[in-house]
């Protein structure tokens, strides 16, 4: 198996400096519309009358949609020239978006249109990340794409942000149209990312797809546990807002003042993570991809076991805790994109990364479902009194799923042949 060496296509230091920087401000543009459901949940969910369960289905429907396109465009980016698939995507989640805001009226047509929204999405972060890996080699490979991905979480985090704030001002749906026209910016941008692009052709091998992604047992552990990894963090992110809503409530704020505070505070919680994914996956270029995965996916399960219990607690203490907590789960996720990029041949990264979206959003898609199952089955629970349980039992079940990424990471370690990562650590 050849590893993805992929960084031939790498222009000099200043240059790639500048165009990374410049592909991050795109995203961040483009990721206004990533969770800005999640910021306005609670208001839909009484709005359209829905249960928690069906709030997570919105979310879980997006994520779908976000699956579909993300396997097939990513695998398209080996054959079709990433440029075209990442600015049509970036303009159909905009045009999706758009539509969500003038026409979503309920349950149903939540869930159309909020699917619509999650085609477009999946058709820029994992063919963005691709670019990145090309442009850098392994050496400095984990430090760029963990700024990457820094960008991506500051944009999930300005996502809800700048929703809950113009919510608040104008209503959600004219909150929904500012975002489709940030989106819109992103992509006019996107131009000026793929000036001078030229596609880079890599030689098939004899294994073929079969032999360099299905039966590659390395890079298969890595994307089983990228999707733990996506089982915690996006149960997380689709239900912090809301969590903190219920929070502040319990505070004795009111209704509407509350569901504004709380996106605020998701926000800085989920924003926090830009930082820890820079960190990260500098640290992965010294410590190893294993070692660093299994470090930080311990630490940030240990917040989900105990997060949700907080609900009746401390203000403080629950937004320090929150602080602490959104700055893990997002920790590793550049970490797992960068091993991937080191364990299939440059010829199937594509398809490597379609198989990722797809396990791994997949598992994304169901979190927020069941979180919310878990929210309606405990609701009312009290273990001891005065003790809410619904909360603890739900942030719990993103901890159970969080343990199985170190499980991974050792599998892989003891995997014979997997390559030795980041100067000959795993």
């Amino acid at each position: 198996m050849t590893p993805a060496g992929i960084g031939r296509n790498a222009q000099p230091g200043g240059d790639n400096g500048r165009w990374l920087v410049l592909m991050c401000i795109c995203q961040l543009f483009i990721m206004l519309v990533f969770i800005n459901y999640s910021a306005v949940l609670p208001m839909l969910r009484k709005e359209w009358g829905m249960s928690n369960t069906q709030a997570g289905m919105i979310f879980s429907v997006y994520q779908l949609g976000y699956i579909a396109s993300g396997v097939i465009l990513s695998t398209l980016t080996d054959r079709i020239n990433t440029r075209l698939i990442f600015i049509t995507a970036a303009f159909w989640s905009a045009a999706a978006n758009l539509l969500f805001a003038l026409y979503a009226h309920d349950f149903t047509s939540g869930m159309i249109l909020r699917a619509l929204t999650g085609l477009g999405m999946g058709g820029t972060y994992m063919p963005g990340l691709k670019l990145v890996a090309e442009r850098f080699d392994s050496a400095t490979r984990g430090r760029a794409i963990g700024i990457y991905v820094g960008s991506l979480v500051m944009g999930a985090s300005l996502s809800l942000a700048v929703t809950g704030w113009l919510t608040g001002l104008a209503g959600w749906r004219v909150a929904f149209i500012c975002c489709s026209v940030s989106v819109c910016i992103g992509a006019l941008l996107s131009f000026y990312v793929f000036k001078g692009y030229k596609p880079v052709m890599h030689m098939k091998t004899e294994a073929g797809f079969s032999g360099e992604v299905v039966r590659n047992r390395p890079a298969l552990l890595m994307i089983l546990g990228y999707s733990a990894h996506m089982w915690e963090m996006y149960g997380m992110r689709s239900w912090l807002a809301p969590f903190m809503t219920s929070a502040f409530v319990g505070w004795g704020v009111e209704s509407s003042r509350a569901t504004g505070l709380a996106s605020t505070a998701a926000a800085v919680m989920v924003g926090i993570g830009a930082f820890s994914t820079a960190i990260t996956g500098s640290l992965s270029d010294r410590l190893g991809r294993t070692a660093t995965v299994s470090v930080v996916m311990l630490a940030s399960a240990l917040f989900s076991f105990g997060f949700g219990w907080l609900i009746n607690t401390n203000i403080w203490l629950t937004l320090v805790i929150g602080l602490l907590y959104g700055y893990l789960i997002v920790a590793e996720s550049p970490v797992f994109s960068t091993g991937l990029t080191e364990l299939v041949a440059p010829g199937y990264l594509g398809a490597a990364m379609g198989l990722q979206s797809l396990i791994g959003y997949s598992m994304g898609m169901i979190s927020p479902t069941v979180f919310g199952w878990a929210l309606d089955t405990f609701r009312g629970w009290q273990p001891l009194p005065g003790i809410s349980g619904e909360w603890g039992i739900a942030f719990s079940c993103l901890g159970l799923g969080a343990l199985a990424g170190p499980v991974f990471m050792w599998l892989l370690r003891r995997t014979p042949g997997s390559i030795k990562m980041a100067g000959g650590k795993r």
